[in-house]
């Protein structure tokens, strides 16, 4: 239930109705005008600007307006216990008694829901993608959680949610992958000193692979080129399953894994070509040379070339290589032209702080491919700054060059990784404190919102009170005090911040909230120790007031720590 939307909509109808009497010549552009929770130094429920916007629209003194928008509103919506103007025309609402009953038997009723809107679109999200080459490593990290609760929170509001992994098992990093792992089975079988080359793999992983593949095979391994067949299918098999084991213990399991290899094998590339001919999206010319890239192999040879100058890229895009074959951008044409022909409404890919001048071309090519019938929007994960005691977190050895998942999930806990890796918006670097995410305290965001639900249900159980699922009140009894009444709204903004998390694909806007409504919480219990009026607990009883609000907070923090898919302790 979002009474901000249901409230709003009854009085833009009440102005409609009364537009003569107000004065009103234009009334039909809404936009701009809102009614949300007012600042922290106002006391009621709910502000809107709409006299204010109005007035400004049509030439009128919006005091004036106000005064008259009060009167009406006071007379004709009954769920309004009083109504006041503020500041150069706001229009301050105080919710009746009634009204709350109303609002919070509903939530209530629905309490698995409450937040979600109804939504029944048909999504893909593809995320992680990580070359199939080694472990994941925490590049990889805050992509794959982002994907994942997107995925989540896009389910909660009804839609159809696809979570898919492309599988990048086609070109140049396969067979150095693949050598890497021939050569180390050549070192432990034959003692051959493993090669000091440019683009191979040295992590030690690539030894446990191979071990793996010599235990299971009793081969010679005498011809790479013999060989290779064999081992890539192997090799690939042990990477993709020491990723998926990584996922596992973040929390994610995908439903697809498309293979580049296969897309390319079944003329995925001709087909995608054959489309963007059909809708002149392709000519065949010359291009300069990539800016800012070593250019001593570029040739100047005619070339397919995808017009992506018309979706606001920088330049049109080479399909070939100087020696003809397709470039990854072809394959990644393909891909997106077989996920277009999966009917899919909408298409979101979680890409790495690496890729953001690849968004323009493949979004473009995505509404080429299908003739602006389906869109993309692609995310970028900015890099995470991993530090421990104020220093950066050193490099993994068995790894190579990069920190992998293990190392995290060795100094912190899936739950603070899931939780920090959100703690900001995905368009800015993110720091990684190891001590933040250890303290047990209000520097600490993951360790609050647990221990706020674990500190409600002691309370729970030093009453011996148990939730039921379907609870019902017929009146408050006394009326909520300024901390109740603060948490109160915050309650009612959440269906709000689902809404906007959802529509703009930023899921980083749940954790923010679930600590503020935490940091609420704990403030009205530390209250209780200044003040013995505002003591949860007395003679081993607790308000009505109390009870409905706790109730409320367990079952937003539920919800929304669900949708994170992070755990709730109920002790700590």
């Amino acid at each position: 239930m979002n009474i901000f939307e249901s409230y709003l909509k009854e009085i833009l109808s009440l102005i409609k109705k009364n537009q003569n009497k107000l004065n009103l010549n234009e009334i039909n552009n809404f936009k701009g005008i809102n009614l949300e929770i007012p600042p922290v130094n106002f006391n009621e429920d709910l502000s809107s600007n709409i006299c204010m916007v109005l007035a400004k629209i049509n030439k009128l003194n919006p005091n004036e307006l106000a005064t008259k928008v009060q009167a009406l509103i006071k007379a004709n919506i009954k769920d309004f216990k009083d109504v006041k103007i503020a500041g150069p025309g706001f229009i301050n609402i105080d919710l009746s008694n009634d009204a709350l009953v109303k609002i919070i038997n509903k939530i209530f009723k629905d309490s698995s829901n409450f937040g979600s809107f109804n939504s029944n679109f048909k999504f893909n999200i593809e995320f992680v993608s990580a070359n199939p080459t080694g472990p994941m490593h925490v590049g990889h990290c805050r992509g794959a959680i982002f994907g994942d609760v997107l995925s989540n929170l896009l389910k909660f509001n009804g839609n159809k949610v696809t979570k898919e992994y492309y599988i990048n098992d086609y070109g140049n990093q396969i067979k150095n992958f693949v050598k890497s792992v021939y050569l180390r089975i050549r070192e432990i079988k034959y003692e051959e000193k493993f090669k000091d080359e440019k683009d191979l793999y040295p992590g030690e992983y690539i030894r446990d692979i191979a071990q793996k593949i010599l235990t299971n095979n009793n081969l010679k391994f005498d011809s790479f080129e013999k060989s290779f067949d064999f081992l890539a299918k192997e090799a690939l098999n042990y990477s993709m399953d020491m990723i998926k084991s990584d996922l596992t213990k973040l929390g994610i399991i995908h439903d697809s894994f498309v293979s580049e290899k296969s897309i390319v094998d079944s003329d995925g590339v001709i087909n995608a070509i054959k489309q963007l001919k059909k809708t002149k999206h392709i000519e065949e010319g010359y291009l300069e040379p990539p800016k800012g890239e070593e250019n001593k192999d570029w040739k100047k040879i005619k070339r397919l070339i995808f017009k992506s100058a018309l979706f606001g890229d920088d330049s049109n895009r080479a399909l070939q290589k100087n020696d003809g074959s397709w470039t990854y951008f072809a394959n990644d044409l393909a891909y997106h032209f077989n996920k277009v022909s999966r009917k899919y409404d909408k298409l979101i890919n979680i890409l790495g702080a690496d890729h953001t001048g690849y968004v323009k071309r493949i979004e473009g090519a995505v509404l080429a491919l299908s003739g602006n019938k389906t869109s993309l929007e692609c995310k970028v994960c900015q890099l995470v700054k991993l530090f421990k005691k104020g220093k950066p977190f050193k490099m993994s050895k068995r790894a190579g060059e990069f920190i992998s998942v293990n190392d995290l999930l060795s100094e912190v806990s899936r739950d603070s990784i899931r939780f920090m890796m959100l703690n900001r918006s995905n368009d800015v670097e993110l720091e990684f404190d190891f001590e933040k995410v250890l303290e047990k305290s209000k520097e600490n965001p993951v360790y609050y919102v647990q221990y706020c639900h674990a500190r409600i249900q002691s309370i729970l159980r030093m009453i011996n009170f148990k939730v039921e699922k379907k609870t019902t009140i017929k009146k408050i009894d006394v009326n909520f005090n300024k901390y109740e009444k603060d948490i109160l709204k915050k309650i009612f903004e959440w269906p709000k911040i689902i809404r906007i998390a959802s529509i703009k694909y930023e899921p980083h806007r749940i954790p923010f909230y679930l600590y503020q409504l935490a940091t609420l919480f704990h403030s009205y219990w530390s209250k209780g120790n200044e003040d013995e009026k505002y003591k949860f607990i007395k003679d081993g009883k607790v308000n009505n007031n109390i009870i409905i609000i706790i109730q409320l907070i367990l079952i937003v923090l539920q919800n929304g720590m669900k949708i994170l898919n992070v755990s709730l302790p109920n002790k700590m």
